[in-house]
């Protein structure tokens, strides 16, 4: 659908406006929650070995790690329940409770993951424990992430595509100091102190990071679009999105799946692929990474202030045409090693920034206030099961069906064009934003 002109012009009025010093605070506060979810993570992630070897004793390693990666996915499968009953609660009784409510039991279940005695203190009792906790973490990372997103843009409407992306430009923080953190433990560590107590440090590092957003995030102030709704609100959140706002939902989740592809493809299968399967030197492979994550920062914060002047959707839409075009030269560059990856990954991190930095502002524009976080969490848990979590598993099934190193762009090209076909096809919600946010 073409650009009309109400959407230029609301456009330029939401440039004109910029973001109050109390709207700054509310908005950094809230992202300190998406920062600590991918924090926890990825270092589940970094320290997995370990982890398996003393929650997941077995004679074989592989079975270990089988069984350790196994907690990893239930924290990912249980994400959409967690997003659902958060969700309703944030929709009926207000954000700020829910974030309240979820820092306290992420930064808990963190910090008893980095006390839990292992299998050979506790036996099994230790093994299910550790899969407890991170299922509580899991259940609440479904909503955190949504409500951060729901939070930041109704707490400055005018300038919801910057808001929006400073809570994503948190979850490269968090993912860049779970990476540091690493760094920190296998440089000043020895592997032995690093497999017995290194992992821990990590885990309690971040549940003391935790406290400092529980700390922060007690006297938040409630949402103004949801305070402004003065109790009109929806019985059953849940129900009444499925019910009436279906269409949205499914646009929703073919709005973002660029998103989630291309995280579950960088996060889930290039770390292990790069230095495996490519045969980079892992320090190579490191700084390679952490430049993508550095540029991306930087490059979504401009799409995200970009959104505000000019309609969001067609970065989002941009940022999936030129993933389409790129993804595979991309790669057979990469497995060729005819460029410096470091160069690869600015490339890449410039073109996928243009929607990293959009698709929340672009997923929040679909929803009226009254069922927004319940929406939201819904499209997101769904883009992330779906796209994000079979990404690392499609990925190496395309290699080894057609013998190509550079077979996972198609898994990019494929969410890229879903995403395409959703923007091309679907209405610009900012007009229906907009409006609903001058009814109350």
């Amino acid at each position: 659908m073409e650009t009309t002109q109400h959407e230029v012009m609301a456009a330029r009025r939401t440039a004109s406006r910029g973001i109050s010093r109390a709207q700054w605070k509310m908005i950094l506060i809230a992202s300190l929650g998406g920062s600590l979810e991918f924090y926890d993570f990825i270092v589940y992630g970094f320290f997995a070995h370990y982890i398996a070897a003393q929650f997941f004793p077995n004679a074989s390693s592989v079975v270990s790690l089988l069984f350790s990666f196994s907690v990893l996915a239930i924290g990912y499968v249980i994400r959409p329940l967690g997003g659902i009953v958060l969700s309703s609660w944030g929709d009926r009784y207000g954000r700020r409770p829910v974030f309240l409510v979820s820092i306290v039991v992420v930064t808990a279940a963190t910090i008893c993951l980095g006390l839990l005695p292992n299998y050979r203190s506790w036996g099994v009792t230790a093994s299910i424990l550790l899969i407890v906790l991170r299922m509580l973490q899991g259940f609440c990372v479904g909503g955190e992430m949504p409500g951060a997103i729901t939070y930041a843009v109704e707490a400055a409407p005018e300038r919801a595509g910057l808001a929006a992306g400073i809570i994503i430009c948190a979850v490269n923080v968090g993912v860049l100091l779970a990476t540091l953190v690493n760094l920190a433990v296998q440089t000043f560590l020895s592997s032995a102190d690093a497999a017995a107590y290194g992992w821990r440090i990590a885990f309690l590092f971040g549940g003391a990071c935790g406290i400092v957003s529980y700390w922060m995030r007690r006297n938040l102030d409630e949402s103004p679009e949801f305070e402004q709704m003065q109790g009109a609100v929806a019985k059953q959140p849940f129900r009444e999105t499925l019910r009436n706002h279906s269409r949205a939902v499914l646009a929703g989740v073919m709005s973002i799946a660029v998103m989630a592809g291309v995280n579950g493809i960088l996060y889930g299968h290039m770390p292990a692929f790069l230095v495996q399967q490519l045969h980079y030197a892992p320090r190579t492979a490191a700084i390679a990474q952490n430049a993508y994550l550095v540029v991306s920062s930087f490059g979504l914060l401009f799409a995200g202030w970009l959104g505000d002047r000019i309609p969001r959707r067609h970065l989002l839409r941009l940022s999936a045409l030129l993933l389409i075009v790129l993804s595979y030269p991309f790669y057979v560059a990469l497995s060729r090693h005819s460029v410096d990856p470091v160069v690869l990954f600015v490339l890449a991190a410039l073109v996928f920034s243009l929607a990293s930095g959009t698709w929340a502002s672009v997923l929040a524009d679909h929803f009226p206030v009254q069922i927004r976080f319940s929406g939201i969490a819904l499209s997101y848990n769904v883009a992330v099961v779906a796209f994000s979590g079979f990404a690392p598993l499609l990925a190496t099934l395309l290699i080894r069906e057609t013998g190509s190193l550079a077979a996972p762009a198609y898994y990019v090209i494929g969410a890229s064009v879903v995403t395409l076909l959703a923007s091309l096809v679907l209405p610009g919600r900012r007009t229906l934003a907009v409006s609903v946010r001058h009814v109350h």
